[in-house]
């Protein structure tokens, strides 16, 4: 019996420690698992160090090169992290794609916009933020890159961290502007290129907003408040789509193909109208082949714009592709250049190897760090469906052809969040407008609904709205001193 009892008392024991070690191993996986990421993140960084190094081996200052390189991976990292929730948010929150399919879909056409048609020259120092000849070396200017793109790197990060799209262009231009301010004082900006960027922090996301919010104005008032939403539908939904489709074409045209050929803007809107009327008639039979049999709900609708919210969301990822990770990896490009050459007043040209870092870095920064902003773009500000998104997509390339018919500097984050913002506030604007109407009206059952549809619907998160805002206030000024803390550092640690 005694032996029994110990018997028993060890196998308790035996039970309890085991139990102790499954606690153990749960808590080290709930700890491993968001270190997972940063890991591979760091893999991947110190892997394009091995390449930069090898490749580069002949070349005058390999070390900076491959300093340049491992700063360029990191950026490219946090772009993909951040700004390419912008284009994918809107339809992965309205359930048209799955967050994978959205981040297979960004993945593949950021890297062809960026190897296809990125690569454009950008100049010397971030598009004129900082005159050239204000450098009084290599060195110095060569500092001042690489202190503007760890700090544009660093604060994307952050910004990443708390929730906050933003902009990766305002980034890069807040980190030389510093550098530039380090190195050669107050004089060596030029205020007037800053005070464009400055204004288009309103310009961008009022002007996306106003153009989203009266896309779904003419969706609400011509298809689903329409006693026969099916056969609005039939009517205007290729009108939509045409409409999309020309606006693609046209902001592609104008920026996704500048390497492969240079259109103007007349010639970019007579190509996009000719697009457009194609779409029309080829979708028309399409639509109306689709829609029979379907019932006359919002449900039905929202099953036709799905296919072309998918085309808009590629489309804008490789148009970001091409533009905005030429404006990433520049300062990388204008430290290989000076450091090969020892030039650096002249334009820059990026090598197809930065721009490989670029693509393979957005590529795997999404992957790996994407959905946190892909959700708060999609869902978190407001309740996205297939409709709404649409109308930020189509919005978005509208805004940018529209500014550059303007003439106006605009960021393609504000623009898109802006959208975002825009179609949240108009739903607010409409519920409490049909509200009013039911009041006013004696048809009971229209207050019933009107009151549903008031008490169901969700507002623009306003935490959301102040937070991304005063991100977005605080980019340039932030991300410029950061980079003149680095530059200061580096250029100690040098001396």
């Amino acid at each position: 019996m005694a032996s029994n009892d110990l018997e028993t008392k060890h196998l308790e024991t035996l039970d309890r420690d085991l139990g102790r070690f499954s606690s153990l191993e749960k808590a080290t996986s709930y700890i491993a698992k968001p270190l997972v990421a940063p890991a591979l993140a760091l893999i991947f960084i110190i892997i394009v160090g091995i390449l930069a190094a090898t490749t580069l081996s002949g070349v005058s200052n390999t070390i900076i090169i491959v300093i340049a390189a491992v700063l360029g991976a990191y950026m490219a990292l946090n772009i993909g992290a951040n700004d390419v929730a912008n284009n994918m948010g809107p339809a992965v929150g309205a359930n048209a794609l799955t967050m994978a399919g959205a981040i297979l879909i960004a993945a593949i056409f950021e890297s062809a916009g960026a190897l296809i048609a990125g690569g454009d020259v950008v100049s010397t120092i971030a598009k004129g933020i900082i005159a050239p000849t204000s450098m009084q070396s290599v060195d110095e200017f060569i500092w001042a890159m690489m202190a503007a793109l760890l700090s544009a790197a660093l604060w994307i990060n952050l910004a990443t961290w708390v929730g906050a799209p933003v902009s990766t262009t305002h980034s890069i231009v807040g980190g030389v502007m510093g550098a530039g301010i380090a190195a050669a004082g107050f004089s060596a900006v030029n205020w007037m290129t800053m005070s464009k960027i400055a204004a288009s922090w309103v310009i961008s996301p009022v002007l996306g907003g106003v153009i989203a919010a009266l896309f779904l104005w003419l969706i609400k008032s011509r298809i689903i408040y329409q006693p026969d939403k099916i056969a609005a539908a039939r009517r205007w939904v290729p009108i939509l789509i045409a409409i999309m489709s020309g606006a693609f074409a046209s902001y592609l045209a104008l920026k996704g193909i500048k390497k492969i050929i240079k259109i103007d803007i007349q010639t970019a809107i007579i190509i996009g109208f000719l697009i457009g009327v194609a779409t029309w008639a080829i979708t028309k039979p399409i639509i109306a082949k689709q829609s029979v049999g379907m019932e006359n709900r919002n449900k039905s609708l929202k099953q036709l714009f799905n296919i072309p919210l998918i085309v808009s969301a590629a489309l804008l990822s490789f148009a970001h592709g091409a533009n905005d990770v030429a404006n990433a990896v520049g300062p990388l490009a204008a430290i290989v250049q000076a450091s090969s050459s020892g030039e650096y007043i002249t334009a820059i040209s990026i090598p197809l190897w930065v721009m490989v870092i670029g693509a393979a870095g957005i590529s795997f920064g999404l992957f790996l760090f994407g959905p946190k902003l892909v959700r708060v773009v999609g869902s978190q500000i407001t309740k996205l469906n297939q409709m709404r998104a649409y109308c930020v997509a189509l919005s978005a390339a509208i805004t940018v052809i529209v500014a550059s018919w303007l003439g106006l500097p605009v960021s393609s984050t504000h623009i898109a969040v802006g959208s975002v913002f825009g179609v949240g506030f108009f739903r607010e604007w409409d519920s409490a407008r049909r509200m009013k109407l039911a009041k006013l009206s004696s048809d009971k059952n229209q207050l019933v609904v009107a009151k549903e549809e008031r008490a169901r619907r969700k507002l623009v998160r306003r935490s959301h709205f102040m937070s991304i805002i005063a991100a977005w206030i605080i980019t340039v000024p932030s991300a410029a001193v950061i980079s003149g803390v680095i530059y200061s550092v580096i250029l100690f640690s040098a001396g």
